[in-house]
């Protein structure tokens, strides 16, 4: 019983010296893994309108530029953006027409889901889509 006290005490003394251990990312070992599916359609290049599968963490999917996509995305997360968010109601934009390419992106991105719509109907919805290169290709031929 004496060892038994001794060894606590040690051991507690030990994990005194160390300090607290950081905590483990369960957060990210938990959740759902990042899967998006991209389809786009009228881009004016007949090789872009497709489905794309992406999935980042780790990389993978069809995606033709799947690690910069995925790059995109995390250095977008770190600035506290949201990539999915749409155009606030309340933001005025320029009047000019990007072309007719849309895209809709479903899925899970960082344990939420994803169900967003971009065009390039506008100037902030060209901005919005630009954002995302190389998730997103251009559209224009």
């Amino acid at each position: 019983m004496l060892r038994l006290a001794a060894f606590a005490v040690t051991s507690a003394l030990a994990a005194a010296a160390v300090g607290p251990l950081p905590p483990l990312p369960l957060g990210r070992l938990l959740a759902t893994p990042d899967r998006l599916t991209i389809d786009m359609a009228d881009t004016g290049n007949p090789q872009l309108d497709r489905e794309y599968r992406l999935e980042c963490d780790p990389v993978g999917g069809d995606h033709p530029e799947a690690g910069g996509a995925c790059a995109r995305l995390e250095q977008l997360a770190e600035e506290g953006k949201d990539p999915f968010a749409p155009v606030s109601k309340r933001q005025i934009c320029t009047l000019q027409h990007g072309g007719p390419a849309t895209a809709r992106i479903t899925g899970t991105w960082h344990g939420h889901r994803v169900d967003s719509t971009f065009r390039r109907t506008n100037g902030c919805e060209i901005n919005r889509w630009d954002e995302l290169e190389p998730l997103l290709p251009s559209g224009r031929s």
